[in-house]
């Protein structure tokens, strides 16, 4: 077969298997490269199954809530219905040749391997077959996404560890069970698997629960952890692992040991650009991400998306970044990348969705901010609900406009779509405070954070 294309992909997440698409449509020759699953980590272990645990636990979370509200129910969990539904309805017993037949069918030539750039405008894919060598005359474009990163802790690399591939692909609920990263997927994990019956302890590094939101997001989730009889530990740092058969014992720097039937490593992701042989183009392979430009340009020839651009691990950044390197690609004048409202929502209950800046962001860029902020419980949709969380919202003061918001709560994440649509279009806050909100909604609390906010 021709090896001369217009252009290889090397990396088929989600943004890579739409660029790739979008090219192939177009009218261009594309080979696209995996060497994993098409698709990527959200629909086999991120995005789409851990929506299913985490509903499965809100089910029984909603179960326990009966007595008080509704009469009285008896609530068992089981398992076995969440991981087949996991196997047989998100991953397809972990086979993507759904994916590759939607890619092929869309004039994508796809190869099963590991590609690595060899020189400016070449790939070299290593397959089951041997290698195989791609000339690209319009450019390579890379969407790798990112590994599980797993600490160099004493002892942990011999162990049975789980990360978060394991998680998803369990048929059993340990009995205990210790997260080591109090992050989104730290957090998630360790509510669902609460739910199902284990005893969790979450060991977080940072000083808090969601180090990268709001410093209210991590405060309500810990004291919502707390109630559910999950362990928290922040500003905890683990020394070293021992394992023992059933038992895993965590030593940390305070001289605790803790204790558990399996432990789960959700520390953080890494990416390997060396092995991706970016250095070709004259660029650092020991960087944690790729610098693009505003049309996903990382050098004359290469385009970068996805968690290796730098603006966040999510499929929706992703799939945003990759419709801009197409154009540029070929040769559309698109809309250049705009970070301003960038949204990212922690699915716990309850959810915790956040848009644009924080506050202490603002403040390290020199922005003169002005902060509002109204709890869940007091609206009275949260009170009917007994539902627990808070809207804030942050004001550039002298220009009137939100650049940032979170809003933590029931379907916080749903309600977060209304100041996302506020940050991106620069609504004047002036104009915000004006708006008719229905009652009795979740929503109607961004009314009253606004009102808190004009009061200042």
């Amino acid at each position: 077969m021709n090896n001369n294309v217009d252009v290889v992909v090397i990396g088929l997440g989600p943004g890579g298997e739409d660029l790739a698409t979008r090219l192939a449509k177009a009218g261009r020759s594309v080979v696209a490269v995996e060497g994993r699953l098409v698709g990527g980590e959200c629909p086999y272990y991120g995005c789409v199954p851990t929506k299913m645990m985490i509903r499965a636990a809100q089910v029984l979370a909603e179960g326990r809530r009966i007595d008080g509200l509704a009469g009285s129910a008896e609530v068992r969990p089981d398992w076995t219905t969440v991981a087949t539904r996991i196997r047989q309805e998100a991953t397809d017993n972990w086979n993507d040749q759904v994916a590759v037949d939607r890619l092929e069918k869309a004039g994508v030539r796809f190869v099963r391997g590991w590609g690595k750039i060899t020189a400016p405008g070449q790939v070299t894919v290593s397959t089951p077959d041997g290698e195989q060598v791609f000339q690209a005359s319009r450019g390579i474009a890379v969407n790798p996404g990112t590994a599980p990163a797993v600490p160099g802790l004493e002892g942990l690399a011999d162990t049975p560890f789980w990360t978060n591939r394991d998680a998803v692909a369990t048929e059993e609920v340990p009995a205990s069970l210790i997260v080591l990263g109090g992050g989104p997927i730290g957090a998630e994990f360790a509510q669902v698997f609460a739910r199902f019956g284990a005893q969790v302890t979450v060991v977080q590094s940072a000083d808090r629960l969601l180090p990268r939101d709001e410093p209210e997001a991590g405060a309500l989730l810990a004291e919502v952890f707390t109630a559910e009889g999950i362990t928290v530990r922040t500003g905890a740092r683990a020394q070293r692992v021992v394992y023992n058969p059933g038992e895993f014992t965590l030593h940390m720097s305070d001289g605790a040991e803790l204790r558990a039937q399996q432990l789960l490593v959700a520390a953080g992701r890494k990416v390997d650009l060396a092995g991706l042989g970016v250095g070709a183009f004259g660029l650092d392979e020991s960087a944690r991400t790729i610098p693009v430009d505003d049309r996903m340009r990382a050098a004359d020839g290469l385009w970068a998306i996805g968690d290796i651009a730098g603006e966040g691990a999510f499929t929706h950044v992703s799939m945003y970044q990759a419709r801009i390197a197409a154009n540029d690609i070929l040769g559309v004048d698109g809309e250049p990348a705009n970070y301003r409202a960038l949204p990212w929502v922690t699915f716990t209950e309850p959810e915790v969705g956040a848009v644009g800046l924080t506050e202490q962001a603002a403040r390290d860029k020199g922005i003169r901010v002005r902060t509002g902020i109204t709890q869940v419980p007091s609206s009275t949709r949260g009170w009917i609900h007994k539902g627990e969380g808070f809207i804030k919202l942050v004001e550039d003061a002298d220009r009137g406009v939100l650049i940032g918001a979170t809003s933590a709560g029931p379907v916080g994440g749903e309600v977060l779509g209304a100041l996302a649509v506020a940050v991106q279009g620069e609504v004047p806050v002036a104009t915000l405070s004006e708006m008719i909100w229905a009652y009795p909604t979740f929503h109607r609390a961004i009314g009253e954070a606004v009102n808190d906010l004009t009061k200042q």
